[in-house]
């Protein structure tokens, strides 16, 4: 005969769980000998190495007794559930781990490979990190609202960059991030770019916004990350208001 720690120690098992499988009913709990100790035989030894070898397994404690007291047939239809539910859990697990990896891929966790290459393109014009951060974040954002759309858009934002103005401004633009102060003459250098693309493109026809762009809330979602990038960002809507622009990712005529 055992006592309790006897009993854990045979099974594997800790004398916490087994005064909780006793308290929820998985194991018999033995009458106290003439000492005032619980003893324990050969059954509940086997019956705790059971209850063990199923919990270890998955099983959830609720069904652990179901299934020590049905027969061969049940057991075998009671397996085959938790077998199933297992395969299951390992999917998502292997699902889940392969999404953690590809954290280290950065960019590409939730982009497509053609808006990633655009970004590694940004980089090597010298676009800052934290301008990367916000850029990036805007994509995410275009991504999950024309998922179908953004891959479309990529060809034309990779021609911009051969473009001189735009690259200085991605320059420009990330010079400022790094750096305090409203009075910045870089800020009016970057205004001076912006006003004179949008006048380009105006001239050209470029600025007929097809129906994707005209989502107004998206694009409001789009400015409030440019808003949000810079304290210095509303003096540069101001000084562009005075031109008769407004707008970031969209620009408009006032």
């Amino acid at each position: 005969m055992l006592t309790i720690g006897q009993l854990a120690a045979y099974a594997g098992v800790t004398v916490r769980a087994v005064r909780h499988y006793h308290q929820i009913g998985l194991l018999p709990e033995p009458e106290r000998d003439a000492s005032g100790y619980r003893q324990y035989g050969a059954p509940a030894v086997v019956a705790l190495i059971k209850i063990r070898t199923l919990a270890d397994a998955g099983v959830p404690l609720a069904q652990i007794g179901r299934m020590l007291e049905a027969d061969p047939a049940t057991f075998a239809e009671a397996v085959e559930r938790i077998d199933t539910h297992l395969r299951a859990e390992i999917n998502r697990l292997e699902t889940s781990r392969k999404q953690v990896a590809r954290l280290a891929a950065g960019d590409s966790l939730v982009l497509p490979p053609e808006v990633v290459a655009y970004l590694d393109r940004l980089r090597e014009i010298g676009t800052s990190e934290r301008m990367m951060a916000g850029e990036r974040d805007g994509w995410i954002l275009m991504a999950a609202r024309w998922p179908e759309r953004v891959v479309e858009w990529v060809p034309g934002k990779l021609a911009q960059l051969e473009d001189p103005r735009v690259v200085r401004l991605y320059q420009v633009l990330s010079e400022l991030i790094e750096t305090d102060g409203t009075d910045d003459p870089r800020v009016v250098e970057a205004v001076d770019i912006m006003v004179e693309l949008a006048e380009q493109a105006e001239s050209a026809g470029q600025l007929d916004f097809d129906q994707a762009e005209r989502d107004d809330t998206s694009f409001a979602l789009l400015d409030d990350l440019a808003d949000a990038a810079d304290k210095r960002a509303e003096r540069m809507r101001e000084l562009m208001r005075e031109r008769g622009w407004d707008g970031w990712t969209r620009m408009q005529r006032l």
